[in-house]
């Protein structure tokens, strides 16, 4: 038989246990968070009718969906999580309270060309808020503190959540009679930090057709900045000229006078007129979170209000606002640039419980008395030396090996040994849990440096 050469596909990742250990405790982190703020998991098909996912696509998305057919069925991987949640709040519509608050860590399929850190295939972890009729603006404003307290968990401190107000954005083109060229130019603002001032101004008068006091008049709007406060009254001195406008402006105050209450500190929370989100269906608050330190990698938490999530499936109003984590891609980046901590325990077990006489039982009751303590037990079964017993243990990372031979077995005891110290000491099965579940408690530290 041919030997068929193993690959992986380009744009689809692949961790070693190691470092699968650390996404899965982003992960954990993630659910833990957003489970704190009353979101309740979703897992939706990865596979979906293909008439559902394009329902609201086209263009780009059309060329990057993956869509294949299956007898008659024409059929496609899931693009993003947004589009599978509005199929399912429609179709069971009925049967949700509302505002209905969704989390859901899933891969998402795009077929387009893989990059350094752009996959394929990739995890998004996104939560959702889902209104009938109506959504408070308080839930927009509750948002903020979510992301901190994710980005916060992961252990940082040097990040900053950007917010902006698309209805501000439409109330001021509106003033500059551009409303029907609003969509294109602020797809074209979107990439100001990517390409810079001078190339922005130039795309809006050679593509979008403005005149240089226009694009200019964009530009200084755009570069307010300052404090939160200073950013607030300066746009005060636009309002009253445009009734959207006006409430785009209430709308940002109300999410940022309740930060301090939700207990988001200003140095990581700034209103950002350059934000604006590219796609079109955001119409109030838009976020996007970005790291300090390396603004490189981009905005790292993105999302906002939307008016009409499945009006596509349900003759139904129904607003929402969400933010979505580009998981595998901040993992990536994040590994990358060194910044995942190499001391965080990513071992598959808290202990190997190494059998040294040819007795199994013993050693099974050991391993099961030490998992019944609350502790990960793995049971080392192979007849090896005891050299490659230990090698064993030591490749895994796993911090130690309790040993049970002769002299254990006699005395009924165990030997416990620190695999990073070297330390040995003999302890009662009982001792011996609480021993590692002490030794283990000074191990854990942020799962990202800074």
């Amino acid at each position: 038989m041919d030997i068929i050469k193993p690959r992986t596909l380009s744009g689809f990742m692949e961790l070693l246990p190691g470092k699968q250990q650390k996404l899965e405790k982003m992960m954990e982190i993630l659910r833990n968070t957003y489970a704190l703020y009353g979101f309740a998991p979703l897992d939706t098909p990865a596979i979906e009718d293909a008439q559902i996912l394009l329902a609201k696509g086209g263009g780009e998305t059309e060329k990057q969906i993956y869509r294949f057919q299956k007898g008659d069925s024409d059929l496609a991987l899931r693009f993003d999580l947004t589009v599978p949640l509005a199929k399912y709040v429609a179709l069971h519509y009925n049967e949700l309270a509302f505002p209905f608050r969704r989390y859901q860590i899933s891969k998402v399929y795009r077929g387009e060309r893989a990059q350094r850190g752009r996959f394929r295939e990739f995890y998004q972890a996104d939560i959702d808020i889902i209104g009938d009729g109506k959504l408070d603006i308080l839930n927009e404003a509750e948002i903020p503190a979510i992301i901190y307290r994710v980005f916060r968990g992961f252990g940082l401190k040097r990040f900053q959540i950007r917010v902006n107000n698309r209805k501000i954005l439409n109330g001021f083109y509106a003033m500059q009679n551009l409303s029907e060229k609003s969509g294109e130019i602020m797809r074209t603002v979107d990439k100001l930090d990517k390409i810079g001032a001078d190339k922005v101004c130039a795309i809006l008068i050679d593509d979008c057709g403005l005149s240089e006091q226009q694009a200019q008049e964009i530009l200084k709007f755009i570069a307010i900045t300052g404090t939160n406060e200073q950013v607030l009254a300066a746009l005060e001195g636009y309002a009253g000229q445009n009734e959207l406008f006006d409430m785009g402006l209430a709308e940002l105050k109300a999410v940022t006078a309740n930060l301090n209450a939700f207990g988001v500190p200003e140095e990581n929370f700034a209103v950002d007129l350059t934000i604006a989100r590219g796609l079109d269906y955001y119409t109030g608050t838009v976020y996007e979170t970005t790291l300090l330190d390396h603004p490189q990698i981009g905005s790292v938490c993105s999302g906002g209000r939307y008016d009409d999530l499945a009006g596509y499936y349900i003759d139904k109003k129904l607003p929402g606002v969400g933010i979505s984590i580009g998981l595998t891609r901040l993992f990536y980046v994040l590994d990358e640039q060194g910044l995942l901590n190499p001391n965080l325990p990513s071992a598959p077990a808290d202990a190997l419980v190494l059998p040294m006489t040819e007795a199994a039982a013993p050693a099974i009751s050991l391993a099961e008395a030490l998992r019944s303590a609350g502790l990960r037990v793995q049971l080392y079964a192979e007849q090896k030396k005891f050299k490659q017993k230990m090698s064993y243990c030591d490749k895994l990372g796993v911090p130690y090996a309790v040993l049970l031979g002769e002299d254990e077995l006699a005395q009924g005891k165990c030997s416990v040994k620190d695999m990073r110290s070297g330390e040995q000491v003999t302890l009662s099965p009982q001792e011996a849990a609480e021993y590692i579940r002490e030794g283990l408690a000074g191990s854990n530290g942020p799962l990202i440096l800074e």
